[in-house]
């Protein structure tokens, strides 16, 4: 029989002679993933120590300083801290092959993030070459590669992947552009035509006539701006503050819209104001959350006190600001889609949900996604591919719950209404799922899903969109970089003025997801372009267009082959309810003979028991939707009837609404939304609130009921009858004892 020579197994010797070696290995490991090679860190402050789990699937590296670096493959992290195990004396750190081959399933019983072939994925000197992912992987969140310190080699791969991914990836967003152009010249010369026939052709829009009226009332208020700037220092200036004095929401900017990336501008035209705190997530980034509010009543904080408290999340820190002497607004926490920041709650005025909800009694907080406008990290620089690696999985348990924590700490809540639209939805339906942070459904009184993104629409099998999916992971890189996903996006949008970057920005998402201005307020559309696009990792855009992820699979939290099981289980069930209509509604003698078969099939049919593949636990919070019926970027209704048909039985729907002619983007910028979607949100806010007497009542809300969780029915309904139970037993006793004497 032959030895085994593997040199990661841990040889038959005396500690004596296993401990250096083990030493080697570990300072080997630890090198993989620090943040600069270990020759040039003389003080160890920035060399890795160990890996701390956030979730079962997510590591994070702590340095020798307590810094944070972003997560690395499942077995990468794993050695590091078995050989650190062994190194300090411990039993439980004896390392072995067969270890990390074993640990190649995770808890959904896909492969681990970082395993081919059982085998671990090496760098080696930082080399990007070898940290490429293998070209099939996990199915629903594939492994991030593993880059490594700098190195000269790695520099130089970087380097590669920069000006390849500059060129390639500017004639692709240029071929995007070309064919949105060119789209768009049948509908110029039926605008051409229809005005050279003395026809209006904005007529057939549907809010026309109310387009119409706003922009005569911004014009006016234009001219009244400039008219109150010109009597700055005169007596009937002083007049006019007297008079505003008694208004609730007195607007401080005003005038023509200079069309500017600024959300604290356009809060201070409808008399509010914002200020930014800035948030470390567990893995160091540093991103930002927006509050809104109202400076009548609320005065900002300091730098010092919005300025990043640490990667700890929930710990229960104190708000830093002063408490306030009448009862506190409820909070809520609103978090953006793909490609945009948190801006784009706030681009209508006060038909604007961001504005509509603060001036309605909320206390709003506008959250932002990683990297953004401002990519920033603790120990990495924009040119580290490091800072790029990641993807929606990190969004979802690292960003919102960091997000989530420091809005709790400031408003001193213990739980926060939670609004998300397409993207936002995403990341949190990944995070609450029982498999990755459903903690974090404790958090929240409900969560209001704007356009839910779980499930693909159509618009997936788009040109563009498969062509990225059907190019390998390595070509992938090739074309779209290791850092940022086509940043000269950005570029375009610091030097081209607002109105031309805002019409083209139409132009081009209205060529790639099908969306049209018919029901927004075209007179404010460019504004809604200028909080888009933001900084996404080229590994994101992967996630949601490679040929590993979302665009094969066609779900968040699914494969495609699941989708198949439960889409014939409907078929069935649909099957056999309208064969039982049939036979029921006819005698039993006349009774089709396939009634008969049906329920001999039926039998045999087995079921898979109810909630067996369902993705949540008891944590998750109660859910409300809104989906949009003409929506070809997203399927929401198969999500709602995910929930109808059982799958989810820890989901408590306590709002749903298929509102037929919105498309993807009108839940938030249609001229109607706040009628047919803000409105509701805030009774919903409020209905599952649940500590009404602690806060303000927002307004319209007065003759809102409160919700009951069904969940603390049935836990309150078991408790009664087990009351109910020993009741009768005592009285039977009693009954008992009397019969006796």
């Amino acid at each position: 029989m032959g030895s085994n020579t593997n040199t990661d197994t841990a040889p038959n010797a005396s500690g004596e002679d296993v401990l250096p070696t083990m030493a080697i290995k570990y300072a080997h490991q630890a090198e993989k993933l620090s943040l600069a090679d270990p020759g040039d860190d003389v003080e160890g402050s920035k060399t890795a120590i160990h890996a701390h789990y956030v979730t079962p699937q997510d590591p994070i590296i702590i340095t020798g300083d307590g810094g944070r670096l972003p997560g690395v493959p499942l077995a990468e992290a794993d050695k590091l801290n078995r050989l650190k195990a062994v190194v300090e004396g411990s039993p439980a750190g004896i390392i072995q092959t067969g270890v990390f081959s074993e640990k190649s399933g995770s808890q959904d019983g896909t492969r681990s993030d970082s395993l081919h072939d059982g085998r671990i994925q090496k760098t080696g000197e930082g080399s990007l070459r070898r940290a490429m992912p293998p070209s099939r992987t996990n199915p629903l969140f594939p492994p991030l590669p593993l880059y490594g310190p700098p190195s000269l080699m790695r520099d130089l791969q970087c380097l590669t992947f920069r000006v390849s991914s500059f060129f390639l990836s500017g004639c692709f967003l240029g071929a995007i552009v070309l064919g949105a152009a060119f789209t768009s010249l049948k509908p110029m010369f039926v605008h051409i035509w229809l005005r050279l026939t003395f026809r209006n052709p904005d007529a057939r829009r549907p809010f026309h006539e109310e387009e119409k009226r706003l922009k005569k009332a911004r014009k006016d208020e234009e001219k009244a701006w400039k008219r109150k700037r010109s009597r700055r220092n005169s007596a009937a200036k002083l007049e006019d503050d007297s008079e505003g004095g008694s208004e609730e929401f007195i607007p401080t900017e005003g005038g023509p819209d200079p069309l500017v990336c600024d959300v604290g501008y356009y809060a201070r035209r409808v008399g509010l104001d914002m200020e930014v705190f800035k948030v470390q997530t567990e893995d160091g980034f540093i991103i930002e959350l927006w509050h809104i509010y109202n400076p009548l009543e609320f005065t900002p904080m300091s730098d010092a006190e919005r300025a990043a408290r640490g990667p700890d999340i929930f710990t229960g820190a104190g708000p830093s600001r002063p408490s306030q002497t009448q009862k506190p607004k409820f909070p809520i926490l609103m978090i953006h889609g793909l490609l945009q920041s948190s801006g784009a709650y706030c681009t209508n005025d006060d038909r604007s949900l961001a504005f509509y909800l603060c001036k309605s009694g909320y206390d709003v907080w506008l959250g932002n996604n990683r990297c953004g406008f401002k990519p920033d990290h603790t120990l990495l620089s924009t040119s580290d591919p490091r800072m790029w690696a990641w993807n929606i999985r990190q969004m979802g348990v690292l960003d919102l719950p960091a997000l989530t924590s420091r809005v709790l700490s400031e408003t001193g809540f213990e739980k926060l209404g939670l609004i998300a639209h397409s993207q936002g939805t995403t990341q949190t339906l990944v995070a609450l799922a029982k498999e990755q942070r459903p903690e974090l459904g404790e958090k929240l009184t409900v969560f209001c899903a704007l356009a839910p993104a779980a499930y693909a629409g159509p618009l997936i099998g788009k040109a563009c969109f498969k062509f990225m999916r059907l190019i390998s992971p390595a070509f992938f890189r090739i074309i779209f970089g290791i850092h940022a996903f086509i940043p000269i996006m950005m570029t375009m949008h610091r030097i081209i003025p607002g109105k031309l970057f805002g019409a083209m920005g139409y132009v081009v998402f209205h060529f790639l997801f099908n969306w049209s201005d018919n029901r927004w307020d075209r007179g404010l559309r460019d504004r809604c372009f200028q909080f888009a696009p933001v900084y996404v990792s080229a590994e994101s855009m992967r996630w949601w267009l490679g040929r590993e992820c979302f665009a094969k699979q066609k779900c968040i939290l699914a494969t495609r082959e699941e989708g198949h099981a439960e889409d014939a289980e409907d078929e069935m069930d649909e099957y056999y309810a309208r064969s039982e209509q049939q036979g029921e509604s006819a005698q039993s003698i006349d009774r089709p003979s396939h009634f008969h078969r049906s329920h001999e099939v039926k039998k045999s049919h087995q079921r898979r028991r109810k909630g067996s593949t369902s993705w949540y636990n008891e944590q998750v919070p109660p859910f409300a939707l809104w989906v949009t019926g003409s929506d070809d970027l997203v399927d929401g209704r198969r999500l709602l009837r995910r929930f109808e048909r059982g799958r989810e039985p820890h989901v408590r729907i306590v709002h749903s609404n298929v509102i037929e002619e919105y498309e993807h983007l009108d839940v938030i910028w249609a001229m109607d939304c706040i009628e047919k979607v803000g409105r509701e949100i805030k009774e919903v806010l409020w209905k599952t609130c649940d500590i009404r007497d602690k806060v303000r009542v927002p307004k319209g809300c007065e003759d809102v009921d409160a919700w009951r969780d069904p969940k603390f029915e049935e836990k309150d309904g078991h408790v009664n009858n087990v009351d109910n139970v020993e009741k009768e037993k005592e009285e039977d006793q009693s009954s008992s004892d009397n019969r006796s004497e």
